[in-house]
């Protein structure tokens, strides 16, 4: 993104009132989504994997839907950017605090799916305590990687540690009682994973929820942030039980099966623009080609 770009979204921000900015959003989404072919055909390969009880109407229908909540989520993520500390708070409200409440000061593992409005999500929690603790990578646009950068650190809640720095800050954090903001179910590749299905279709998925939550004895709270009526909601939902169990590809499992039954309710909002099923099994063909 050029700094030109930049300039245009603070205006926009600046301009416009939130509503504005998500349907003006929303209809760059559309166009996007007639422009950029590469990235339609990975979202319509996604949905045809995932959801082959649909027919080819009904998934043209939920890409088209997906493409309005990405550009909906890319204009209002200004607000995270330069809007204040209420413009954030009415933007994003969080539902089930008491689930989060109940273990404040405990080792706690948020685990945080890959939904659209993931990052808002992860700044409104900055705005709570204690002070929340995430990986992160560096953006290869630099002047979209100081603007993140920006948004998940300006209101002095929320600790990042690069992921060039390895898992021990990782768990130092976890084990002081600091809430990691957890994002597992991207294909990150083979290693450190196990193929288990993901709607019905082995996909590589990373063990670290299981193997962090054992190391830690941290409890896993997910926590999903999801657009609704006219604002994002992030919400708790129970800790788990019984977590991490004897088998770390029946707890992945069990990952994948919660993230699949949330998708569900809302799946135009779940990132279907990542390659999800990329990594395969030996000897299967890629999906994308």
């Amino acid at each position: 993104m050029s700094r030109l770009g930049i300039a245009l979204l603070w205006l926009l921000w600046r301009l416009l009132p939130a509503p504005v900015l998500a349907r003006l959003g929303e209809g760059l989404g559309a166009l996007l989504y007639i422009l950029v072919a590469s990235r339609r055909r990975v979202v319509e390969t996604n949905l045809r994997m995932s959801f082959p009880e649909l027919d080819a109407a009904a998934r043209q229908r939920l890409a088209k839907a997906h493409f309005r909540a990405v550009g909906r989520a890319s204009l209002l993520e200004t607000i995270a950017w330069w809007g204040s500390r209420a413009e954030v708070e009415k933007l994003v409200h969080i539902e089930g605090l008491e689930h989060y409440e109940a273990l404040i000061g405990k080792p706690l593992i948020l685990l945080a799916p890959h939904f659209i409005g993931l990052n808002l999500g992860g700044v409104r929690l900055s705005l709570l305590p204690p002070t929340l603790v995430s990986m992160y990578s560096p953006i290869k646009n630099p002047n979209l990687d100081r603007l993140m950068l920006h948004a998940r650190t300006r209101f002095g809640g929320s600790e990042l540690i690069s992921r060039h720095d390895g898992i021990k800050p990782v768990l130092r954090a976890i084990k002081k009682g600091l809430p990691f903001y957890y994002l597992p179910d991207m294909d990150f590749g083979a290693k450190d994973a196990v193929f288990v299905p993901f709607f019905g279709v082995p996909a590589a998925t990373i063990t670290g929820l299981a193997r962090l939550a054992k190391a830690t004895g941290a409890a896993v709270l997910p926590c999903i942030t999801r657009w609704q009526d006219n604002g994002y909601i992030t919400r708790f939902y129970p800790a788990w039980t019984d977590f991490p169990g004897t088998d770390v590809s029946t707890d992945t499992r069990r990952m994948n099966a919660f993230i699949e039954d949330r998708i569900r309710e809302r799946p135009e909002q779940y990132f279907w623009l990542h390659r999800r099923f990329k990594t395969r099994p030996a000897g299967e063909a890629s999906l994308y080609d």
